[in-house]
């Protein structure tokens, strides 16, 4: 067996499930704990626990909690679908494809009639992760710091420009109407 401290690659034998629970990092199969990433091996006796601590970093994963950026993909009724790719402060971009779902009642907190009239396709969104255990992710911009940061118009397909609570395109001068965060235009995109 491997001791503690030692570096493990995915399928090391690491102990039996007799004796340890599988942590982070670690599973069990047939009776004995293996490892499923690469990193260093540490064991708590304490709680008969094997972890394994990675020596790369791992991509990382939404949690109910967290602030996203996403891009709005589609726009329907009751829901907006929205690509998420990034948690908010983390360096390291998610790993393939996270869909997250804003429902109308999670839009703003008074009373929303049309959805299409907070989101367009297009729009890059900061939204608050509220479920992770539906998929696609369930997402909230009640909050008011949360909201579109950036949004381009449906006729030209260029930025606009925040001018009080509306938008305006610097181009055709068409202006719209978003469920708008306090950092539109600035920030993180």
């Amino acid at each position: 067996m491997v001791e503690d401290g030692e570096f493990v690659v995915p399928g090391a034998e690491l102990g039996y499930s007799e004796e340890f629970i599988p942590g982070e990092g670690a599973y069990e199969e047939e009776g004995k704990v293996y490892a499923s990433r690469t990193g260093t091996l540490v064991i708590d006796m304490k709680e008969r626990k094997i972890t394994v601590t990675p020596k790369t970093s791992v991509p990382p994963i939404p949690d109910n909690g967290d602030i996203v950026i996403g891009k709005v993909i589609d726009v329907k009724p009751q829901n907006a679908l929205v690509n998420v790719v990034k948690i908010k402060g983390v360096d390291r971009s998610l790993p393939g494809e996270v869909l997250g779902s804003i429902h109308i009642s999670q839009t703003r907190n008074v009373y929303v009639a049309d959805l299409g009239k907070e989101f367009r396709v297009g729009d890059i969104v900061l939204a608050k992760v509220t479920n992770t255990k539906r998929t696609p992710l369930q997402l909230s911009t009640v909050q008011k710091e949360l909201g579109v940061i950036r949004a381009f118009c449906g006729r030209c397909a260029l930025p606009l420009a925040r001018e009080g609570n509306k938008l305006k395109c610097p181009n055709c001068g068409r202006t719209e109407v978003r469920r708008l965060s306090p950092s539109y235009g600035s920030g993180e995109v």
